[in-house]
């Protein structure tokens, strides 16, 4: 007897050691946050987005030759592709990708010429027709 009350006050004394140990139970589920939204899609092609590049590319050359030039009408180059992002620039990645035509136009004759010269002139000739060209072909294709 005297073996079970030592087991006894052995055994209270492990309780309040015991219940610290013990895990707990665990806290009732509540539901998680919603799932994530899944990613926007990626920018579709539009089927004129080639030549509204190409478009881009022109008024970026044409906006650095016709300032070099001295042209009247170079500030309207900048102006019209402020406008062609505006309208097209319809996401990030595709105000990106005309920006970066613009920018290739640009700087491809920004290296290439320091002065009006008769090729410059001649190259920004070729452009405006080329542009023209593609302006109606785009407008006439796709409205606009």
């Amino acid at each position: 007897m005297k073996r079970a009350v030592i087991l006894a006050a052995c055994l209270a004394a492990a309780m309040p050691a015991l219940a610290q140990t013990r895990p707990k139970p665990a806290a009732p589920k509540t539901p998680e946050k919603e799932a994530p939204a899944p990613p926007p899609p990626a920018d579709a092609p539009a089927p004129y987005d080639r030549d509204l590049l190409r478009l881009s590319e022109i008024i970026g050359a044409l906006s650095f030759l016709r300032e070099l030039c001295g042209n009247p009408d170079a500030p309207e180059w900048p102006a019209r592709m402020k406008s062609l992002l505006d309208a097209e620039g319809t996401s990030p990645g595709r105000r990106d990708r005309l920006a970066g035509a613009y920018n290739r136009g640009y700087g491809g004759y920004a290296v290439t010429y320091r002065v009006c010269t008769p090729s410059a002139v001649e190259a920004a000739t070729r452009f405006i027709a080329e542009g023209e060209r593609l302006s109606v072909a785009l407008a006439g294709r796709f409205g606009g």
